[in-house]
């Protein structure tokens, strides 16, 4: 590949250097020159001479240009890659942005689901001191029952005093049996409702403490679950900063990248200009170098006629 570039760089040349003799012909032909004819040998040999120094510079600076042209190419080709390189890296940057646009979509999302599930702890936590309240006011009167449980036992117990004194009574005063029979048999039923109403509220009781202590374990599990969903919050949350810096350090490298391709794209454009004023100079000193030719072949003439 690069062989066949040579060729093709020698033949353009070739092509080159065709052109600048005829524009070189047509300068000669369309300004005349006077030259000085009465030259002696010495001033012909110098004259010769300068003409193949000329002639090995010209040549010398040709390659030189054919060399600052290939390398132009190659830039120039260099610069084809960056464009497209820049290109890629413009959509990979839009590809970037668009997926910002999503992550932030997403951000807002879920920072809404934040705040939904947080108003939802927050009602949990209201729901959650209410039952505390309802709790705690059940917890008083469980206490208020068990003391008035307390009374009604020590008055059984007076009663059953009483019931004993009215007995010993009883034994002493037969003419009072039947009424205080009558008494006791009233006595009797009172304490058994008495009884039967104690045991009612001790079923109470105990149906109230399973009742409290399966309402500890439901407010235990609901405090386990909003401590998860807190940390699962937390976690996502650390992602999100992590990817939004992320996306921060590729959007200064992106920036970095594109300075870079625009002072390399001044450069090249500042040797394109270089080369072109090169070239202008190789041409009119090809064009002085056709005149010194012609020049050095009129006083050959005129030799050969003398």
């Amino acid at each position: 590949m690069r062989i066949g570039y040579t060729n093709i760089m020698r033949n353009t040349k070739l092509s080159d250097s065709t052109l600048l003799r005829q524009k070189a012909e047509e300068q000669i032909k369309l300004h005349s020159f006077e030259l000085d004819l009465n030259l002696s040998e010495i001033d012909i040999l110098k004259l010769h001479h300068e003409f193949h120094v000329f002639q090995i510079e010209l040549q010398m600076q040709n390659e030189e240009l054919a060399l600052q042209n290939i390398e132009k190419d190659e830039r120039a080709a260099e610069l084809i890659i960056a464009n497209k390189e820049l290109r890629f890296q413009n959509e990979e940057k839009q590809k970037r942005a668009a997926e910002l646009v999503i992550a932030n979509k997403e951000l807002i999302f879920q920072n809404s689901e934040k705040e939904n599930r947080a108003a939802e702890l927050a009602i949990a936590n209201k729901e959650l001191v209410y039952q505390n309240g309802e709790k705690e006011k059940r917890a008083a009167e469980l206490i208020i029952a068990n003391k008035e449980l307390i009374f009604q036992n020590s008055e059984k117990e007076n009663r059953a005093a009483e019931l004993a004194i009215a007995n010993k009574e009883l034994i002493y005063q037969n003419g009072e049996k039947e009424k205080r029979a009558a008494e006791l048999i009233i006595a009797n039923k009172e304490l058994i409702f008495q009884n039967n109403e104690k045991e009612d509220r001790a079923a109470e009781l105990l149906i109230a403490n399973k009742e409290l202590i399966f309402q500890n374990g439901e407010k235990e599990n609901r405090a386990a679950e909003l401590l998860i969903a807190n940390k699962e919050l937390l976690f996502q949350n650390n992602e999100k900063e992590n990817r939004a810096a992320e996306l921060v350090i590729a959007n200064e490298e992106l920036l970095f990248q594109n300075g870079e391709k625009k002072k390399r794209a001044q450069e090249l454009t500042k040797k394109s200009n270089d080369l072109e004023q090169m070239n202008s100079f190789f041409l009119n000193r090809e064009i002085k170098m056709m005149n010194l030719v012609d020049e050095l072949n009129k006083l050959k003439e005129k030799e050969g006629h003398k």
